[in-house]
């Protein structure tokens, strides 16, 4: 399994901007909560994400801020003092579109059945989700509810888990198909742009996804998403095997750059991951005993990482081992080479041979063994 990027996860990991004066803000009255409730927030603007958070008082909370456009937003209410990761991922938490508006949220209980008023963005994020047959998170509460339908000795039948899976990835397809049809029905609303970006996926169909993609809103295609998903077109073509991989030039662990092109002569394989990527975390065992084969053979590793806070980067080479060339700016989802490469997901990789040409997209355990004991033995 995969750790994807969806908008719901893009701003995960915050970093900190200068203050502006606000043009949003986001209050809130959930029943009488008070100490030790706490409101948690992190949005994604224009590529940059940031966070807050906030003790309630009588139920009530504000967020307030300076956003270029429309931005995406995780809130998490931690009810009980447990902390924010608790509420993350395993409490109150809700995801919505807002814009430079004045939002109410309201609920006599908690976020998740909160009703939002003043926010014109919200309305159509709304309508847009009921278009495409919901969120994914509306998908996955569903594929829970169909698999616990099941009787103790049912969740235990292959066939029967086969089964659920089979009528979630139908459900998962449906909706990647009304996003195509939404973005082709409505080229001057932004949530067109949300459509394409998050059902164009990591292999970009091109000949699919650029007539879409030229026909919205000139100002959509000029945002920061906009961008990464023309960044993601383009590099649909030029990183297929048997084309020469992109070169790029990324600072290492102590600040000092390395560039793709300085290992030329060597079978690279170019990692994608991040210390919170727990798919990249399991594979890293068999990465490091894949190095230690072949390294004097002539194979190297350039793990470029998502991570934006450098200590859990570091923290994560030294404890899973890795003792090869680690490369990040630092900017999350960002990363420059990410973007480059079009990743969209983690982990993902590129093996690339001693002349420069990729050879190998998303190999790892067994597929990534073999094609290289083919090469080096």
């Amino acid at each position: 399994m995969k750790i994807i990027k969806l908008a719901v996860l893009a701003f995960l990991f915050p970093v900190l901007t200068w203050a502006q004066t606000p043009n949003f803000s986001l209050a809130g009255k959930i029943g009488e909560l008070g100490t030790p409730a706490k409101a948690y927030i992190d949005y994604m603007d224009n590529g940059i994400s940031h966070e807050d958070s906030v003790v309630l008082v009588n139920g009530t909370f504000k967020f307030t801020g300076h956003i270029s456009g429309n931005a995406y937003a995780r809130m998490a209410l931690d009810h009980t003092g447990d902390g924010k990761g608790k509420a993350v991922y395993t409490g109150d938490v809700i995801y919505f579109y807002f814009g430079k508006e004045q939002v109410s949220i309201t609920s006599k209980d908690s976020l998740q059945n909160a009703v939002f008023a003043g926010s014109k963005v919200y309305q159509e994020y709304d309508a847009y989700n009921k278009a495409i047959g919901g969120s994914i998170m509306d998908l996955t509460k569903a594929v829970n509810i169909d698999f616990n339908r099941g009787t103790p000795e049912q969740q235990k039948d292959t066939a029967y888990m086969k089964a659920v899976d089979l009528r979630y990835r139908k459900n998962i397809q449906n909706r990647t198909d009304k996003q195509f049809q939404f973005a082709k029905e409505h080229p001057t609303s932004y949530f067109a742009l949300v459509a394409l970006s998050e059902a164009a996926g990591s292999k970009v169909d091109v000949v699919k996804v650029q007539p879409i993609f030229n026909a919205l809103n000139k100002e959509f295609r000029e945002t920061d998403m906009g961008k990464e998903l023309a960044q993601r077109i383009a590099a649909s073509g030029i990183t297929a095997v048997g084309n020469v991989a992109p070169l790029f030039t990324q600072n290492n662990v102590v600040g000092k750059p390395v560039s793709l092109a300085s290992l030329k002569g060597k079978v690279v394989l170019v990692e994608f991951w991040a210390s919170w990527c727990g798919p990249c975390r399991a594979e890293n065992p068999n990465l490091v005993k894949q190095y230690q084969t072949y390294k004097d053979k002539g194979f190297e590793i350039i793990s470029v990482s998502l991570d934006n806070v450098k200590e859990r980067w570091l923290e994560a080479i030294e404890k899973d081992g890795l003792d090869w060339i680690h490369v990040s700016d630092l900017k999350g989802w960002n990363n420059e080479v990410g973007r480059l490469y079009g990743v969209r997901a983690v982990p993902a990789s590129f093996l690339v041979d001693a002349q420069g040409k990729i050879i190998g997209n998303g190999l790892r355990g067994e597929p990534l063994n073999k094609k290289l004991a083919e090469i080096f033995n």
